[in-house]
C-alpha cells in the first residue's frame, strides 16, 4: 500500500487551484533580463494590476536606471501601457491585448469582492492588495494602533485565524480521504467559521449568528485569546502547530477596541483565501512589503527587515543544500529561513525538482529559528507560513541567555544566515554565558555563531562594519578566534544605506567551521548611486559579486588578502582597497528632486493624519 502523501502535497488534489495564472508566474533569478521582466510583471500583478511607478520600484527594490530599462522593454512588447493615474503609472495587458479591468475596481469595498466558502472562487492578487489597505484603513481609527507596527501585528492574528481555518478544512479533508476520523485543532465555539464568519445556506455571512460591536470585542478579548494561550501547555512538543498557537496568543492582545472595526476587518479578512501555493505566494509577497513599510517606519527597522537582494545574495553564496539544517538565531521577520526555504525549494544552484521526501525533509528537519521580542516572533511565523511552512520551527527565546559551555554535537547546525542587532547591550549576567565577554550584541551573537556550527559547517551574517578594525580588547580577540577557528574567506562591505534608518556601515562575514583562515577576500559593493528609501538595493547591485565569488576573482572591487600579512597584534581586517580609494557616488538632480518629492509626499500623509484627529 502506498504511504500517504504529505498535507502539503496532498491538499492541492482535493482543492481546485483557482489562480492558474498566479502558478505559472515565474520567481526571481538575479541577472536574467527575462526573470527581471517577469519579477516586473508579478508584482504589478500583486498590486492589482496597475499602479504608480514610485510605488511598483518600491516593492521591486530597484534603482531608477534598472527599472525604467525593463519597464521600457515590456512596453515594446505590448505587455504592459501606460495607466491613467497622475504622477505616471503602468497597467497590464491581458492576452488580449487589452488593458487589465482589475484597476477599475479598487476603490470597491475589499469585503464586496468576497468570494462564499465552497464557491470554489480564488481571491485574485488585486484583492490581496485592496484587502490590506482596508485593513490599515481600518486600524488607523484605533487609538491603541498608532504605527506600522501595530497595524502588521494585528492584521498578523487575525490572519493567523483564518489561515488556521483553512487548515482545519484541509486536515479534514485528508482525513476523509484516507478513512479516518477527523480531529480538529479548535473547539466549534473558537473556530472561525463559529465566532467571526458564520456563514448560512447560501454560504453568505449570516449576520444574525455573527457577533459585532461589544459583544465581538469581548468574546475576542475575554474568551478566544485566554482559550488560545491554553494550547502552549496542552501541546505534544514545541515544534507542532498548536505550541505554535499558544505561543502566539499569550505574547499578543486585541488592541482593537471597537468591535464594530474588527467586524469590518473580519469581513474583509473573511473574502481571502491562501491555501494555494499560488495564492500564498501572492499574499506572502504583500505580507513582505508589509514588514518592509514597518522595517522603514522606525530608526530601529533594520530589526525586522534586511534587504531581501541582499539576503539573496548570502544565500546563493552559502549554498544550503537539502538535508542540511539551517538556523537563524536572531530571526526577526524571518526573512533568512523564507529566502532559504525558496532557494533550496527551487533546487538551490542545479534548479533540480525535488522528490517528496526531500520536500518533507524541507518542510519538517531543515529550518529552525530564535527570537527575543513577541511581535517579530509572531510576524516570523505567519511570515513562514506564508511562504510554505505550515508549522515553523521558531523558538521564543533570547538566544544570548544560554551557556555556550551547554552546547553538545545534537545543538549544532550546518548553515546559519543571520543579521543579529548591533548597537543593543546585554546584561553582566547574560555576558557569562560567554568566552569574550563584550557589551556589544552582535560580539556576542558572532560567539554564539562559531559555537553552534558544526565542523564544516557554514555562515553569512551580518555585522558593523567596525567589528573589521576595533581596538578594544574584545574586538581583537574576536577577530582572532574567528580567523584561528575559521574559514573566513570572504567579506562583503556594504554601503551606506543598505539598511534604511539604521546609519550605520554593514559587512558580511562568510566563513566555514573547522579550519584556519590562510587567505580573505573582499568585496567593496558600490552600486554606483546614493541608496536611500527612493534608491535601495537590488539584485542586480550584487549580481557581479555573486559572480565573482565563485572564483575569489580579483577587480577593481575585489581582491584577496593572505592572514601571514595581517598585524598578528591588532588582526586588523579593515577593508582597504589596493586598486584605489572608495568613490564618493554623487547622486544626480533628478535622483535628489525624486527623494524630496517622496519624503515631502510622506510629511504631507502624516500631517493629514494627524489633521484628521484633531
Amino acid at each position: 500500500m502506498q504511504s500517504p502523501l504529505p498535507y502539503w502535497q496532498a491538499w492541492p488534489r482535493l482543492l481546485p487551484d483557482t489562480l492558474t495564472l498566479a502558478a505559472q508566474s515565474p520567481l526571481r533569478d538575479a541577472g536574467q533580463e527575462d526573470d527581471l521582466q517577469d519579477e516586473f510583471l508579478g508584482a504589478l500583478a500583486a498590486l492589482g494590476g496597475s499602479a504608480g511607478n514610485g510605488r511598483l520600484r518600491d516593492v521591486l527594490e530597484w534603482d531608477e536606471a534598472t527599472y525604467v530599462a525593463v519597464k521600457a522593454e515590456l512596453l515594446s512588447r505590448r505587455l504592459i501601457v501606460p495607466g491613467r493615474g497622475r504622477g505616471g503609472s503602468v497597467m497590464l495587458v491581458d492576452g488580449d491585448g487589452a488593458e487589465a479591468s482589475t484597476a477599475a475596481n479598487t476603490d470597491r469595498p475589499a469585503r464586496r469582492t468576497r468570494a462564499a466558502r465552497g464557491s470554489g472562487g480564488g481571491t485574485s492578487a488585486s484583492s490581496f492588495d485592496q484587502a490590506f489597505r482596508a485593513i490599515d484603513d481600518c486600524l488607523r481609527k484605533e487609538a491603541g494602533c498608532g504605527t506600522e507596527l501595530d497595524y502588521t501585528e494585528q492584521t498578523s492574528w487575525l490572519l493567523f485565524l483564518k489561515y488556521l481555518d483553512g487548515l482545519e478544512d484541509d486536515r479534514a479533508a485528508l482525513a476523509l480521504l484516507e478513512g479516518r476520523s477527523p480531529m480538529p485543532i479548535l473547539e466549534e465555539p473558537y473556530r472561525w467559521n463559529s465566532w467571526a464568519a458564520p456563514k448560512d445556506a447560501s454560504g453568505q455571512l449570516d449576520h444574525n449568528a455573527a457577533l459585532t460591536g461589544d459583544d465581538l470585542r469581548d468574546f475576542v478579548s475575554q474568551r478566544l485569546f485566554p482559550y488560545l494561550e491554553q494550547f502552549k501547555q496542552r501541546a505534544s512538543g514545541p515544534n507542532t502547530i498548536e505550541y505554535k498557537i499558544g505561543e502566539i496568543f499569550s505574547e499578543l492582545r486585541n488592541k482593537i477596541s471597537s468591535g464594530y472595526t474588527l467586524r469590518e476587518i473580519i469581513d474583509v479578512i473573511d473574502g481571502l483565501r491562501f491555501r494555494s501555493q499560488a495564492e500564498k505566494h501572492e499574499l506572502s509577497m504583500l505580507y513582505e512589503e508589509k514588514i518592509k513599510r514597518m522595517g522603514n517606519a522606525g530608526r530601529n527597522g533594520g530589526e525586522y527587515y534586511t534587504p531581501r537582494s541582499l539576503i539573496r545574495a548570502i544565500v546563493q553564496v552559502v549554498n544550503p543544500q537539502i538535508g542540511e539544517t539551517v538556523y537563524d538565531p536572531a530571526v526577526g521577520s524571518a526573512g533568512f529561513l523564507c529566502e532559504a526555504f525558496e532557494y533550496m525549494r527551487k533546487g538551490g544552484a542545479s534548479g533540480r525538482e525535488l522528490s517528496t521526501e526531500a520536500l518533507e525533509t524541507l518542510q519538517t528537519r531543515t529550518f529552525t529559528g530564535k527570537e527575543k521580542k513577541s511581535l517579530a516572533y509572531v510576524i516570523a511565523i505567519m511570515n513562514m507560513i506564508l511562504h510554505g511552512i505550515e508549522a515553523p520551527k521558531i523558538i521564543h527565546a533570547n538566544t544570548l541567555t544560554e551557556n555556550l559551555s551547554d552546547v553538545q554535537e545534537k545543538d549544532r547546525f550546518d548553515v546559519i544566515l543571520a543579521n543579529p542587532p548591533f548597537g543593543g547591550s546585554e546584561r553582566k549576567e547574560v555576558q557569562q554565558n560567554f568566552p569574550i565577554r563584550s557589551g556589544e550584541t552582535a560580539f556576542l551573537f558572532l560567539q554564539h555563531f562559531i559555537r553552534m556550527l558544526r565542523a564544516g559547517g557554514r555562515a553569512g551574517v551580518v555585522i558593523k562594519n567596525t567589528f573589521l578594525s576595533n581596538t578594544d580588547n574584545a574586538s581583537v580577540a574576536l577577530r582572532r578566534k574567528l580567523l584561528e577557528e575559521c574559514n573566513l574567506h570572504t567579506v562583503l562591505d556594504c554601503p551606506s544605506g543598505t539598511f534604511q534608518g539604521a546609519g550605520v556601515k554593514t559587512v558580511v562575514l562568510f566563513f566555514e567551521k573547522g579550519a584556519p583562515t590562510r587567505k580573505v577576500w573582499f568585496y567593496q559593493l558600490d552600486p554606483g548611486r546614493n541608496l536611500g528609501k527612493t534608491n535601495p538595493l537590488n539584485d542586480r547591485d550584487l549580481a557581479e559579486f555573486v559572480e565573482l565569488q565563485k572564483t575569489f576573482a580579483d577587480s577593481p572591487k575585489s581582491w584577496s588578502v593572505a592572514v601571514d600579512s595581517i598585524d598578528p597584534e591588532s588582526w586588523d581586517l579593515s577593508v582597504k582597497n589596493p586598486h584605489g580609494g572608495e568613490a564618493v557616488a554623487l547622486r544626480s538632480p533628478q535622483e535628489i528632486m525624486a527623494e524630496i518629492a517622496a519624503l515631502d509626499a510622506e510629511s504631507a500623509e502624516v500631517l493629514g493624519r494627524i489633521r484628521a484627529l484633531v
